[in-house]
């Protein structure tokens, strides 16, 4: 294994021939690339279901003389790319599934596709970037394989399906990557990630170090009263009314009961659902809900205060609470040391004053199962127009988000450049590793 201590000088690779060559190759695969991601986006595939998407991948990789396995995950693909020396294992991943959304952006490869979800007929839409994220990881695969021969390690290259969370009763997404077995065999030292953002900038590259984004816990809250007539609500138990002081007293444990100068949370109850006829008080009311956090420790107290909350209100007008808590996603976090290690790869890549630090965010990426097994750096990638307003800009999720592709070889080059000067460091001593 490779120590755990960082190099006090930088060695970048990107001023070396070897990392020119490297450059040149990624802008010459802009338009390939580019094609590439439109051609996922007009047929996307939801989470588990990527079959069309992983057998292009698959052929891809195959093509460049990888050894790959298909069908990690269900869906997923792994290429492993030997280096022609000797070297650390370095993972990088995409995620590959679109979403449950009906696309409005007219684009010449806007996507068509419909299905059933949940019982409802709907559109499918790579509404989150992830479309950009294969495409620009196959671009990476070629590069990298064009220069094999100088490579001071091994390359995985991890294509994941799911990240959006697995249909009802699967498992899937990195958890089940990392429960088969992907970061093994060889063993990885260290893995990268990536994720465009509407709403940066192309051309500007953020990041943070440590919790980066939230830890997601999913809640089920069932309220038990006493059945009665409307007309005489004494002779029961109300749920109703006990759901409601439960909704106001899930308030006060982020504003009451955590410490928000550390860090944000959020507890949100997403829906209530109890009752059938205005003049009957039913007998149970049933509450779901999120739980977003980016400290280990204010997650254990909201799961705590929850109980708590829910079970002592329930309590007190007489009726029973009963509560289940699922942990999700853990927290998405960037090893300190091998952050710190690598920001000068991505300040010479895209210009020091365009790699900005980003504040936390209470959304979830399943990069973070990877990150609980080696140590891992995952960064957000500008694919907004220069000039336009933030504003203007759709957010993820939506039916109008839209990518700028201008931003696909920096994604490229950035991979690229991590991955050689991760190995040059490990070379030398000085690489962040798992133990």
């Amino acid at each position: 294994m490779f120590c755990l201590s960082i190099t006090t000088h930088a060695l970048f690779a990107q001023t070396t021939a070897l990392g020119t060559r490297i450059d040149r190759a990624a802008e010459g695969l802009e338009k390939k690339v580019i094609a590439w991601r439109r051609d996922f986006h007009q047929h996307p595939e939801l989470g588990n279901r990527e079959f069309q998407t992983a057998a292009k991948i698959a052929a891809h990789l195959q093509s460049l003389g990888m050894d790959v396995k298909t069908g990690v995950g269900k869906t997923g693909v792994v290429g492993l790319l030997k280096g022609g020396k000797p070297g650390p294992v370095v993972a990088l991943r995409a995620d590959m599934d679109g979403l449950p959304v009906t696309e409005r952006v007219s684009v010449p490869f806007k996507s068509e596709v419909r299905t059933e979800y949940n019982g409802q007929q709907t559109g499918v839409m790579h509404a989150c970037g992830h479309d950009s994220h294969v495409a620009i990881l196959m671009g990476v695969a070629e590069v990298l394989s064009s220069v094999k021969a100088d490579l001071k390690g091994t390359v995985k290259f991890i294509f994941q399906p799911a990240e959006e969370g697995a249909p009802e009763g699967e498992e899937g997404g990195a958890y089940l990557m990392v429960k088969e077995g992907v970061l093994e065999n060889p063993k990885v030292d260290a893995i990268f990630g990536l994720h465009i953002n509407s709403q940066t900038e192309v051309g500007t590259i953020k990041y943070r170090p440590g919790a980066t984004m939230a830890a997601v816990d999913s809640y089920a809250i069932k309220i038990r009263g006493k059945q009665t007539h409307g007309a005489s609500p004494w002779s029961g138990v109300d749920p109703i009314v006990t759901a409601s002081q439960v909704v106001m007293g899930l308030q006060t444990i982020v504003s009451r009961n955590l410490p928000l100068t550390e860090n944000a949370a959020v507890v949100t109850v997403g829906a209530i659902h109890g009752g059938i006829r205005q003049n009957i008080i039913p007998e149970e009311v049933n509450m779901i809900g999120t739980i977003r956090s980016l400290d280990a420790d204010m997650q254990k107290t909201i799961h705590r205060r929850i109980n708590e909350v829910a079970t002592n209100i329930a309590e007190s007008a007489g009726a029973k609470a009963d509560v289940k808590i699922d942990i999700m996603y853990p927290i998405t976090y960037n090893d300190p040391k091998l952050t710190d290690q690598m920001l000068p790869t991505l300040e010479a890549v895209a210009g020091k004053s365009n790699v900005r630090i980003t504040p936390a965010q209470t959304g979830a990426e399943d990069f973070s199962f990877y990150q609980q097994k080696v140590p891992g750096f995952f960064f957000f990638l500008g694919g907004m127009t220069k000039g336009k307003k933030v504003e203007e800009a759709a957010p993820h999720h939506t039916p109008d988000f839209q990518i700028d592709e201008g931003g696909f070889v920096l994604g490229m080059k950035a991979l690229c450049h991590l991955t050689i000067d991760y190995m040059e460091q490990a070379g030398k001593g000085g690489a962040v590793s798992g133990k």
